[in-house]
């Protein structure tokens, strides 16, 4: 067994099909709870999923259920700027207590433990997969319901760690309206499916600009393709959300908790009924 390189194919030993599929589940701190993981991803860059992460976390704590923010984006951390928060709640030898948000959302990032949030965390890939996994073991979430993670984009290292070291319920996949998007999707799609995580849906960002003075809605990256990548996978589209100066504005000032939410009443409810795939 210790030898196994996890290539069935070149296997020559008898007693492999008897053998249990070992766990790479991180353990949760002893302190902490959380009933629900779901992480927000994205196939590139750019497309706002650090926006709609912090707006799902507050359309669900405004129903009342306790929520957790883990930016697991090291390199590029920013949800301790849409909440406003710049310092953890301390730490115990039991474990680090995460930031908490004016309206009680529980916040972790890299970010909340340099002494300059500007400083560049240039650490290579394994090392950044071993922060994001010290987040879930080395936090104290106190009785979350619902875990949100905050991705990088792509299919690398910390998206890797996340699907084989928390328990992900799962996975909301953030996109835009560009051509690109069907090669894009399609690859997060899969990795979701090699990892037998759910998928939730997609929610469409940057979909069209309202006109103030008119009311029409600009199509400002063309006409939109996710129809027929959501159709090709049978996955719904929960949510197309504008281009809203407003939003960024109160992402900038960390008052995301004062944003409109109504938009994301469906993936509210398709989180709800996320049940993880152990198979």
């Amino acid at each position: 067994m210790s030898s196994c390189n996890g290539n069935c194919a070149s296997c020559s030993s008898s007693s492999c099909a008897d053998r249990k599929k070992e766990s790479l589940l991180a353990s949760l701190n002893p302190k902490a709870n959380v009933k629900k993981v779901i992480a927000v991803v994205s196939g590139k860059g750019g497309v706002g999923k650090s926006t709609v992460t912090s707006m799902l976390a507050v359309a669900m704590a405004r129903q009342g259920k306790r929520v957790g923010v883990l930016d697991a984006d090291i390199t590029g951390p920013s949800a301790p700027t849409a909440f406003g928060v710049t310092e953890c709640q301390g730490a115990t030898e039991d474990g680090l207590y995460p930031a908490l948000s004016r309206s009680g959302i529980q916040v972790m990032s890299i970010n909340l433990l340099l002494d300059d949030p500007a400083s560049p965390v240039v650490w290579r890939g394994p090392v950044i997969a071993g922060a994001v996994k010290q987040f879930w073991t080395d936090v104290i979430w106190e009785d979350v319901d619902y875990l949100f993670v905050d991705m990088p984009p792509g299919t690398g290292d910390v998206p890797l760690t996340v699907f084989q070291s928390l328990p992900v319920d799962g996975i909301v996949i953030v996109t835009s309206p560009q051509d690109l998007v069907s090669m894009i999707v399609t690859k997060a799609v899969k990795m979701a499916e090699m990892m037998h995580i759910p998928v939730l849906g997609f929610v469409e960002n940057y979909s069209y600009l309202r006109c103030p003075d008119c009311g029409k809605k600009i199509e400002v990256f063309g006409k939109s393709h996710l129809d027929e990548v959501a159709a090709k996978f049978n996955l719904p589209i929960l949510a197309r959300l504008p281009i809203d100066p407003a939003v960024a504005e109160c992402y900038d000032s960390g008052l995301m908790e004062t944003v409109n939410t109504d938009a994301m009443a469906d993936v509210v409810e398709a989180v709800k009924k996320a049940e993880r795939n152990n198979g």
